[in-house]
């Protein structure tokens, strides 16, 4: 009959009343009517598959709300895996195809129960032959021993699930069985009601209350719609690849799911046929977006959902951030000490509106310019060959920043990671949901297991995985845990990629004592703690990750943890968005760091990161604090749009800071304020003074989730004999980056710090501090501030231009050595110099006020600098100056200037002027005196400075000329950086 000779309604009506025989039939008939079987979906393929009494809605038990995709699809691989555990037997030969055949046709139907051929489960399964079905009928079957199967058999309870219990404890001594429909609770002697050690056992909608399932490899297991409750629990050991879809564990008194032991080498008949079922699983099918939520980085986003799909590249104005939070008044004018402000007069300044260093009625601008712009460092300033203007020079903040790759984009550059998603050894958990107990699933000694679209929820923990095993986990969702949601341990490893996990009461992840993991385009988020903890030796490559909204620091490494943390979103932070403390090490690049209340980047303790690449933005404190005791190499960062600093140094640190970009912030572009802290005090003993700061202000509460993993966390320890005190596995690592040599200086060499709120550089330090080739340029303050410095401070070949104050400011008592510097149309000063030291070659061009300003009772060298005010003087020796003033070079740079270019009080009697040239415009020559500045070129210079050899300086920087002397960095952090009061 053709279709089109009714309507597709009518058709629709009379095929509801088809078998699924039937409507295979009719598919087969033509493309039409194929067509028209199809659209049966949501009615008749529906009822089919709900009405099937071996399986439950194809969503159960995690999201029984939503309708799958198919329901015919459904229905098709409910009846794919139901036939697995008669697939087995030898293949390719006619004979063994007939045998099948001829055991499926002469199967026999055997019935349990009351008034019926067997009263008891033990009777009937004493005269069933192979391949069997026996049906029990509803009641409660009690055996008093071990029931053997000794021939393949099939068990099913007749009725509604929980009609038919049997209180029995089965052992499988056949190659196949198949129970379903049946509720098993324990008999008196035992609480392990099902095993097996070679077979294959196939369990389809059946319940375990207070019971054990027990598989040991090469046995295999395949259970469907499961329960289990009260208690129950699976225990795998030695499984070569057993598989649970759509099970319910809940209310575990230890883990829900246990894998024991490696694969074993032998595998048993069932094994392909679960391998080729896993494969129509979609194992690899890889979302094809994982980016960062959408919107602008203020937008604040909160609760247990993402914020939103992917962040393509954000283009945002510094004016737009300034608007939405508030920091104009706190950029105009920022004070760091009471003390002192960038806006105060030093001593000796009194005379500055004499000597026109800030005489405002009556501003002089350059008549006679030196061409200065050919320096060492104008590469960092000039346009790009496209015309756009490069980060030190241009007004506005980066606009772009990097999308997260996608996990089919990890996968392609990681060939092991892509070999793990692809991989279907040992325990296979899919769609099953685990609620409202101790714990998930727990791997040891040498398991796999293998987790895809779970939900772990309301544990203690989701996933312990330790002693060398392997875990992959894709597309769960962890939330809720008591303590953290995956913990491991002793060397384990595994790819993580893809999964949900919030809001649990420790961290998101735990790793240590070696445990290396491959984590990748996951949102931890929403925690109560931090995000990722990684300490006691742990590893990791943590990639391509949205972490976000935790309590504590996003990732938290201490006690020699040594991840690589790269290419993660890391915001909306209530602490520091990484914290390395105690210690900690790690490899730290090219992450998107911002939006967090604290630091970006937090360094204590010991901690020695590698910071390298990051954009570390918008931040409501610090972008990187580098606080007592902390090292690392910070190199190549972009640390801007900063509410306080972009980055601040304290307390005995000694980090590198090498060609990074800090710009935008704030209050100062870099702070090093220090103090000298007492040595020898073990920190880890007692309470920790000041551990509230930790990671920024909300890390130190980290410490006693870390030690102890939580309140219900810690009888877990106590089982695996881990100890609480980490100094053992400091003991057993290795030296510390052998690869980078000890220093015992902190080095910032090489960065751009431009158009920061207050100071470019701010230093109150009572240890050496090397600054080296550095651009300081437009920031609203002076360009560079020495208020303390008890041991010497190095500023040598840097650029200080166009700030908005002074150019370098130096306070009494401090010993400074500035040497072969550009300082070059400052708002204010070139150089006031209030302190001991030398300032030699430099060339101080184009300020509006002083060129070099000597004052107090300074005990100084002023050698062979090149110097041109705009007005006022070229040098000024104010007050009882001591030292020599020679070989100096001194520029009019106007011809109404009448100040003296050279000038010193004249009761001085301390200080030595000779062989200084003055160079002044003749009034009866109208040309424009043809001042240049070669021999060397105008400074900094491309090539090492008098007095460094160049063996010190290194290679492959925009500008070789320093040496990488270190030394320590200490904090008095007076009341700490703009939110480290606390500390």
């Amino acid at each position: 009959m053709e279709v089109g000779s009714l309507p597709v309604e009518l058709w629709r009506v009379i095929l509801a009343y088809l078998p699924l025989p039937d409507l295979g039939r009719c598919c087969q008939v033509c493309r039409a009517w194929r067509e028209l079987i199809l659209s049966l979906d949501n009615t008749r393929w529906r009822q089919l598959c709900l009405g099937c009494p071996e399986c439950r809605h194809p969503n159960w038990p995690s999201q029984p709300h939503l309708e799958p995709p198919s329901w015919r699809e459904a229905l098709k691989q409910h009846a794919l895996a139901t036939r697995t555990w008669t697939q087995n037997g030898p293949e390719l030969q006619s004979s063994a195809c007939l045998l099948f055949f001829r055991r499926r046709k002469d199967r026999r139907v055997w019935h349990v129960g009351p008034g019926c051929e067997f009263e008891t489960l033990r009777g009937a399964l004493g005269v069933v032959g192979p391949y069997d079905r026996v049906v029990l009928h509803p009641g409660v079957y009690e055996e008093q021993a071990e029931v053997a199967l000794k021939v393949p058999v099939e068990l099913v309870g007749l009725g509604r699930l929980g009609e038919v219990a049997l209180l029995v404890c089965m052992e499988q001594q056949c190659p196949t069985a198949r129970l379903c429909n049946l509720v098993f609770m324990p008999p008196w002697f035992s609480t392990v009601v099902y095993k097996t050690s070679w077979g294959h056992v196939q369990l389809d909608n059946c319940n375990f209350e207070g019971a054990q399932l027990q598989i040991r490899g090469p046995g295999t297991c395949q259970a469907r719609f499961c329960s289990f409750s009260q208690g129950s629990s699976a225990h795998l050991l030695g499984v070569v690849l057993s598989l649970f879809d759509s099970c319910d564990f809940s209310g575990s008194d230890t883990a829900s799911v246990t894998v024991e032991g490696p694969p074993v080498s032998e595998r048993n008949w069932a094994c392909k046929h679960l391998a080729a079922l896993a494969r129509t699983f979609s194992s690899c099918g890889l979302s094809e977006h994982n980016g960062s939520p959408k919107g602008h980085p203020a937008a604040s986003t909160g609760g247990h959902q993402p914020p939103g799909a992917n962040v393509k590249k954000e283009s945002i104005t510094i004016g737009d951030w300034k608007r939405r939070t508030g920091v104009d008044a706190v950029c105009q004018r920022t004070v760091i000490e009471d003390g002192w402000s960038d806006g105060e007069r030093s001593e000796g300044e009194e005379n500055r509106d004499e000597w026109g260093a800030n005489n405002t009625k009556k501003q002089f601008t350059l008549e006679y310019k030196i061409p200065c712009d050919h320096h060492g460092l104008s590469h960092l300033l000039n346009p790009r060959p496209d015309g756009s203007l490069p980060l030190s020079s241009s007004p506005d903040p980066p606009s772009m920043i990097p999308d997260p790759l996608t996990l089919q984009q990890e996968l392609d550059r990681d060939p092991e990671a892509h070999m793990l998603a692809a991989s279907t050894l040992g325990c296979i958990l899919r769609r099953c949901l685990f609620r409202d107990g101790k714990g998930g699933v727990h791997l040891s000694n040498y398991g796999q297991a293998r987790l895809e679209e779970n939900v772990f929820r309301s544990l203690n923990y989701a996933v312990r995985c330790i002693q060398n095993s392997t875990i992959v986990m894709l597309r769960n969702e962890v939330c809720e845990c008591r303590a953290s949601g995956v913990f491991l341990r002793l060397s384990a490893q595994g790819l993580i990629a893809e999964n949900n996990i919030h809001s649990n009461g420790e961290a998101g992840l735990d790793i240590r004592k070696g445990a290396n993991p491959t984590i990748v385009c996951n949102k931890i988020h929403s925690g109560l703690r931090s995000g990722v903890v990684v300490l006691g030796n742990g590893k990791g490559s943590i990639r391509s990750n949205q972490i976000y909204n935790n309590k504590e620091a996003g990732v938290y490494i201490l006690f020699s943890g040594n991840p690589v943390v790269s290419g993660n979103h890391i915001f909306q932070g209530q602490a520091a968005g990484i914290a390395i403390n105690e210690n900690g090490r790690g490899t730290i690049t090219e992450n998107v760091i911002r939006e967090n209340q604290w630091g970006g980047v937090d360094i204590r303790r010991g901690g020695d990161p590698i910071l390298r690449n990051n954009y570390i933005c918008y931040g409501y404190s610090d972008g990187v604090v580098v606080g007592e005791r902390g090292r690392g190499l910070i190199e190549g960062n972009q640390v801007f749009c900063n509410k306080g600093c972009g980055v601040w140094v304290m307390s005995s640190s000694l980090p590198q800071l090498l060609s990074n970009y800090i710009i935008h912030n704030c209050m100062y572009g870099l702070a090093v304020f220090c103090r000298k802290d007492p040595e020898n005090i073990e920190v880890r003993e007692g309470n920790w003074p000041g551990q509230e700061g930790i990671a920024g202000g909300g890390g130190g509460a980290d410490r006693r989730g870390v030690e102890g993993e939580g309140r219900e966390g810690q009888e877990n320890f106590n089982e695996e004999g881990e100890l609480f005190a980490w100094d053992s596995d400091l003991d057993s690592e290795d030296e510390r980056h052998s690869a980078r040599r000890s220093i015992s200086v902190a080095l910032v060499e090489s960065n751009c710090m431009s158009y920061n709120g207050a100071v470019g550089l701010y230093v109150k330090s009572t240890e050496a501090l090397n600054v080296f080739a550095n651009l300081i340029n437009c920031n609203r303050g002076l360009g560079i501030a020495v208020l303390q410095s008890s041991q010497l401070t190095r500023l040598a070949t840097n650029c200080i231009l166009e700030n908005g104050r002074g150019g370098v400011a130096v306070e009494k008592d401090c010993r400074v050595e500035l040497r072969g510097n550009g300082i070059y149309e400052n708002s204010g000063y070139g150089v006031s110099f209030s302190g001991n030291g030398q300032i030699v070659e430099n060339d101080v061009v184009g300020n509006r006020g002083c060129g070099i300003q000597v004052c107090g009772t300074a005990d100084i060298k002023v050698m062979r600098n090149r110097v041109q005010p705009s007005q006022g003087c070229g040098i000024a020796v104010l007050g009882p100056v001591k030292g020599v003033v020679h070989d100096n070079i001194l520029f009019q740079g106007h011809r109404d200037n009448r100040k003296a270019l050279l000038h010193m009080d004249p009761g001085n009697e301390s200080c030595v002027l000779r062989n200084n040239s003055i160079l002044r415009h003749d009034d009866s020559c109208t040309s424009v005196p043809p001042w240049v500045m070669e021999n060397p070129p105008p400074r900094p210079l491309a090539s090492s400075p008098a007095g460094l050899s160049s063996s010190q300086y290194p290679s492959g920087l925009g500008i070789s000329v320093t040496t990488r002397i270190s030394a320590t960095v200490e904090s008095g952090c007076h009341s700490g950086s703009m939110f480290c009061s606390i500390l």
